[in-house]
């Protein structure tokens, strides 16, 4: 499976973004109001500069306290993006996931963010895609 046929089965909808010049505090309030993991942090909503995850700020509240809130996401965000293609596949993904020990990933295709998956998404479809093969192997087995 690929990551366009992951995007695909995700519901529409623009990628959160948040200025670079954002308080963490907003941040945060848009990840709890949204349920969501992870903001991408981008001045125009087409390029990314980082990602701001409930973990970034988590450690860093843990760090400094609550005065980390008041700060700029740009002050915390993760500036080294590992970023996907549409073209990638899901086993690709998962492994640079696996690998960097992150959760979200930003899909770009021409220089231009077109969504983001997360590990769920991606653990969803392999799975979904086993139990297909699953399925066809056993009617394989039984004949139909």
């Amino acid at each position: 499976m690929q990551v366009h046929q992951i995007l695909r089965a995700k519901p529409q909808g623009n990628v959160m973004t948040v200025a670079p010049d954002s308080s963490v505090a907003d941040a945060a309030r848009l990840l709890a109001e949204r349920r969501i993991g992870a903001v991408i942090v981008s001045g125009d909503g087409e390029k990314p500069l980082g990602i701001l995850s409930e973990r970034d700020i988590v450690r860093d509240l843990g760090r400094r306290g609550v005065v980390c809130l008041s700060d700029t996401v740009e002050a915390l965000m993760t500036r080294n993006l590992v970023t996907c293609s549409p073209d990638d596949s899901a086993d690709a993904v998962l492994e640079k996931m696996t690998a960097g020990r992150f959760r979200h990933m930003p899909v770009m295709a021409g220089g231009v963010m077109v969504g983001i998956i997360s590990i769920g998404d991606v653990v969803a479809a392999r799975l979904s895609e086993l139990a297909m093969e699953k399925d066809a192997l056993a009617g394989m087995i039984m004949g139909n």
